[in-house]
């Protein structure tokens, strides 16, 4: 959209009618907070009205599918959707706490918010943070992926036509010099992040090093566990959509599956996995898996298939034949199939790190505490998922499972509003503040403000005295 100044500072400026200018504090909404929401409201029904537009627009710069591409759309309007609730939710409390001291709260806006977003949601993850921060009084800068720049173009204009005025929603683009420029600008007063956990770490210190508020969530490695007494058919089916829907390009996909024991009914669950994998076509039509994102992304999942082979591992299904194929029929495209691995060492490089792409590593375990173990011991904390027909196995599992978003015979168990999506503290799924969405977002985006009142009370012939009637010893107020 332009091109970087030379001044590392100018670069964070916001992008307002075709040019760069400086934030200044007549750029918020000049509205109330439902005001605010009544814009987002029509924002909302601008997106239904064009998802098919913005869905085609996702296919064309990421490669999903259409049918992912809409439910990219779908997924991104419920935050609008839950923004829209935001008057009645962020409402300050009052309470008297003593006989002569009122205290109240109030949630008010931080100012200019960055948000830093990545390729494989296009629509959905700016989403996460747009429409809260918006709504509850903050003016935006937007960062898209420099891969999929078009889409949220698209959504810039409706935001304008939604009545979101000039300056309060911004987008610049750009890579690693137009972040590190919106982290350091003195006006950005918080930064939202998502991408790889190296980068989300980067982003988390520097951020901290100046004191600024920060959420920045990273990569995933999530294991599924599945119990012999699983129902097969459905199970199945859940984790082939889980690890190959999107091209696995996605932090809550599947990458890892534990079957615990052996026997007839694992077996068949493998199997089944296996068949119905094979059985997914090429292409961007609804239930096809398209490309991944670049040949970078490619060359790096075909590293890890090719090394884990040489290390024992045994291809129960090679996607690696797609990408000559499909690059002779389309012209080109950065293509691999749907693969699943049965790994011998559980120890293997593919079996801990984060591949981003359509591959499934299987290892059998021989018992309960063996799979929680493993699961236990991957750095990362997004998801994990448990297998099972039976209750109190499955209770079991999501009391020992490392990581914060939990699925029972759900393979992608991302929370919808009012719950909230973020990583586990402490793991490399999560740096900074809080989570991205729901509940935790309204906390992120807005500073709490606490009021303390006290008022003399006069002493009115016929009434009780204003004087307390039992003495408050725990107010401050006027004492030392």
């Amino acid at each position: 959209m332009s091109s970087l100044s030379e001044t590392h500072l100018v670069t964070a400026n916001n992008y307002i009618n075709g040019e760069f200018v400086k934030p200044t504090t007549n750029e918020y909404i000049p509205v109330t907070s439902p005001s605010r929401a009544s814009i987002m409201l029509k924002f909302h029904s601008l997106v239904n009205e064009n998802a098919q537009e913005l869905a085609e627009l996702i296919v064309k710069e990421n490669g999903k599918n259409l049918k992912e591409a809409l439910a990219d759309v779908a997924k991104g309007n419920e935050t609008v959707e839950y923004a829209c609730s935001l008057p009645q939710l962020i409402q300050g409390k009052t309470l008297r706490v003593s006989s002569e001291v009122m205290c109240q709260d109030r949630r008010d806006p931080l100012g200019v918010i960055a948000s830093i977003v990545p390729f494989n949601f296009p629509l959905m993850v700016p989403m996460w943070t747009l429409p809260i921060a918006l709504v509850t009084g903050n003016t935006v800068v937007l960062k898209p992926s420099e891969k999929v720049p078009m889409t949220m173009m698209r959504v810039a204009e409706l935001l304008k036509d939604s009545g979101v005025p000039d300056g309060v929603f911004n987008m610049v683009q750009g890579t690693k010099e137009t972040v590190e420029s919106l982290i350091d600008h003195p006006d950005v007063k918080a930064i939202t992040f998502v991408g790889s956990s190296p980068v989300a770490s980067i982003v988390a210190e520097r951020c901290r090093s100046m004191n600024k508020r920060v959420t920045a969530l990273g990569g995933a490695k999530n294991h599924l566990i599945a119990l012999p007494d699983c129902e097969i058919e459905g199970a199945s089916s859940d984790i082939v959509v889980s690890y190959a829907g999107c091209a696995g390009q996605r932090c809550m996909a599947a990458s890892v599956l534990l079957l615990v024991g052996q026997g007839t009914n694992q077996q068949a669950l493998l199997d089944a996995v296996v068949a119905k994998a094979a059985s997914i076509e090429a292409g961007t039509g609804p239930g096809q898996m398209g490309p991944v994102i670049d040949g970078a992304s490619l060359k790096k999942i075909q590293s890890h298939i090719e090394e884990s082979v040489a290390g024992g591992a045994k291809l129960l299904l090679d996607g690696r034949s797609w990408t000559k194929s499909m690059q002779e029929r389309e012209g080109g495209g950065n293509w691999v199939g749907p693969t699943i691995l049965l790994h011998t060492n559980p120890n293997d490089r593919t079996m801990k790190e984060e591949v981003f792409g359509p591959v499934l590593s299987v290892y059998q375990v021989a018992s309960w505490k063996e799979a929680i173990d493993i699961e236990n011991s991957n750095p990362f904390g997004n998801a994990a998922a448990i297998y099972t027909t039976n209750g109190g196995h499955a209770d079991w599992f999501t009391s020992r499972f490392r990581a914060s978003m939990l699925g029972v015979n759900i393979g992608i168990p991302v929370p919808r509003e009012p719950f909230s999506f973020g990583g586990l503290y402490g793991t490399k799924s999560k740096f900074g503040d809080m989570d991205i969405t729901g509940d935790g977002a309204i906390e992120f985006f807005t500073n709490r403000i606490k009021i303390s009142s006290r008022w003399p009370i006069p002493n009115v012939e016929g009434y009780v005295s204003g004087e307390a009637l039992v003495e408050d010893t725990a107010n401050f107020a006027g004492t030392m």
